[in-house]
């Protein structure tokens, strides 16, 4: 990793010395490319220099413990030992994911649909769970949270649930969240103890950006709107402000019905409509280039059971990269940088082999 971040920085000089010539700042395309490049590697450099820190202050402390025999001095270094442990494991993880090149797309808004699988009220309920867990994660980056679609559960959960991120490096970091996830653990409506196994669907759509803009004809849509159901209070029941759009030649329909007003449901489904299409373009597109599987890594198959969550355990694993936590709790709680930061290295790493 040392070489590689060296060099990296290394690079980091070029590109100052780059900015800083005529022709750069007549060139907007190419200034811009170097002003994300130069804010990435500022960023490395800034956290490298707080892993070595990291890394001295603990050899130093780690040593004086050693030679200390007074108690109350050893129950201090133990503490700052602990502290600087979590700093350097901290600083490696994000060292980690700015030695993957930045992508274009890294920072495109992303459609987030959660789906209820095998496990009935169970799965619904894991949906709900799962929910939280990706909004706590995004609390944690900054990014912007929006409900598109629901449908609810009798038991709390969510049959399907359907929300936008928006923000830095969203799309990099969520991107691999798409596939299967398996949830093992005893339901609260068990009563002999058994754990049971429940699995949901995930799927990350990229929103199209102006290159990508599909354009959709008003002829080629049925838009039926309808009344709609569950929380809203009495609003709810008394206008049809929820909307439901069928894309005839694709035969894709999707619905939204969190607004008050129809015309704000309608934009949403729009765009949700807008990603679908996109997507499935990008799966066309994909297939054609290359019947290999290897072409199509990371592909968001939601076919690939990816990721098993086992309560009973405190477990979390991935299967494409044979990780294992023993910290479900605090994954649950929207800690996933551990899993979404080594998915974005395995996947470079694979795209480069293939």
């Amino acid at each position: 990793m040392n070489e590689k971040v060296e060099k990296l920085l290394g690079r980091l000089r070029e590109v100052e010395d780059l900015l800083g010539l005529p022709e750069t700042l007549s060139d907007q395309k190419q200034y811009r490319l170097l002003t994300q490049e130069h804010a990435q590697l500022s960023e490395l450099q800034e956290i490298w220099e707080a892993l070595r820190s990291a890394e001295n202050q603990l050899a130093e402390n780690k040593s004086l413990l050693e030679n200390e025999s007074d108690p109350e001095m050893q129950e201090m270094l133990r503490e700052e030992i602990a502290r600087l442990e979590a700093e350097r494991e901290a600083a490696q993880s994000t060292v980690q994911n700015l030695l993957v090149p930045p992508d274009p797309r890294d920072s495109r808004s992303i459609i987030l649909e959660l789906r209820a699988g095998t496990g009935g009220d169970e799965a619904a309920l894991f949906v709900a769970d799962c929910v939280r867990m990706y909004q706590y994660y995004a609390t944690q980056k900054g990014w912007k949270c929006e409900i598109l679609s629901t449908a609810s559960s009798e038991l709390g959960g969510y049959k399907e649930y359907i929300m936008s991120l928006a923000g830095h490096n969203v799309f990099r970091l969520m991107q691999y969240e798409g596939g299967t996830h398996r949830v093992q653990r005893v339901p609260d409506t068990e009563t002999q103890g058994r754990v049971h196994t429940s699995a949901i669907t995930v799927a990350v759509l990229p929103e199209p950006d102006e290159t990508e803009k599909i354009q959709i004809d008003e002829k080629d849509l049925q838009i039926d709107t309808y009344r709609a159901s569950g929380a809203g209070g009495q609003h709810v029941n008394r206008t049809d402000s929820a909307v439901r759009i069928t894309h005839i030649p694709t035969g894709t329909i999707v619905a939204c019905q969190e607004e008050r007003s129809q015309h704000k449901n309608k934009e949403k489904a729009m765009r949700l409509l807008s990603s679908r299409i996109a997507e499935e373009q990008r799966r066309k597109a994909a297939a054609e280039m290359s019947a290999s599987r290897s072409s199509q890594v990371g592909s968001g198959d939601r076919s690939e059971r990816i990721r098993t969550y086992n309560f009973p355990q405190n477990r979390v694993t991935d299967h494409r990269i044979d990780l294992t936590l023993y910290k479900l709790d605090r994954v649950m709680e929207g800690d996933l940088d551990d899993l979404t930061i080594p998915l974005v290295n395995y996947f470079y790493q694979e795209k480069l082999k293939s």
